[in-house]
């Protein structure tokens, strides 16, 4: 039984030997490169796209949401948050110029509309992320097809993500083999669906009661919160909150508004 036990060690000695010798000549010859670990290698047109332009849709995601969905509205009230020491312009998505009367929907489409804010808000920096991954594609001993261009993309709000889809094709060629990838998708989790929903509700409601009822609405729903901040002039400012991720999302409302000093 000793002896057995002193063969299986120098057994597993030896593979572990044998497995190092082996990744430290992989790495020597770049092998591991060709098969997609690490750098821009083939494997990686995802991985390296998604770490180039995340942090720019979050922060398009953000700017946008706290403006009502649009980062330039042209109807809307503005506001210093003292909390956050600044004053932003937030859109209105709920409006009505007279007093005393049901405001109308000002964004029916509000989820397509958020989708394209972002979409513009990130394209020139998808652009210049594309072409410095096929420019270390080309560091990296790759030829790279000149058909290897980002195409037309679009943002698309799902359940708990963000999700950026191309059809853009990049074709690689490197020691006579040919690779072909296509149809690339960032994911980026995001609660900015659920947030738009219970906006849609919110303004949906004061369209036709003038009032939506957030007390009963955070009891079903406890992952969400609803501030409802009234300004002098009798207009309202929600602020909806994902307690979780912290993310939220902010909008004007003017619907039935009682005049200052009525």
């Amino acid at each position: 039984m000793e002896k057995r036990g002193q063969i299986t060690i120098f057994v597993i000695a030896a593979v572990l030997i044998v497995a190092i010798v082996g990744l430290f000549f992989l790495f020597r010859t770049g092998l591991l490169e060709n098969l997609g670990v690490g750098g821009t290698s083939q494997g990686n047109v995802n991985a390296f796209l998604s770490s180039c332009i995340e942090d720019k849709t979050r922060e398009g995601i953000k700017e946008i949401s706290l403006r009502g969905g649009t980062l330039n509205p042209t109807l809307y009230t503005s506001f210093l948050f003292v909390s956050e020491g600044i004053q932003r312009n937030i859109s209105y998505l709920c409006y009505t110029q007279n007093n005393f009367r049901p405001c109308t929907v000002q964004k029916p489409t509000l989820f397509i509309d958020v989708q394209q804010e972002i979409k513009d808000y990130i394209e020139e920096d998808l652009e210049t992320c594309f072409s410095e991954m096929l420019s270390n594609f080309r560091d990296d001993g790759f030829e790279v097809n000149p058909s290897s261009t980002l195409d037309d993309f679009e943002i698309d709000l799902s359940l708990k993500k963000v999700i950026l889809n191309t059809d853009s094709k990049v074709i690689l060629e490197k020691s006579g083999e040919t690779t072909t990838q296509e149809n690339f998708e960032v994911i980026i989790p995001s609660r900015l669906y659920e947030l738009l929903g219970i906006a849609q509700e919110v303004i949906n409601q004061e369209a036709q009661f003038c009032y939506f009822e957030d007390t009963g609405f955070e009891i079903t729903y406890p992952e969400f919160s609803v501030d409802k901040q009234i300004l002098a002039s009798g207009d309202f400012i929600y602020t909806l909150e994902n307690k979780n991720t912290e993310e939220i999302f902010r909008f004007a409302v003017r619907s039935c508004s009682i005049p200052p000093g009525f």
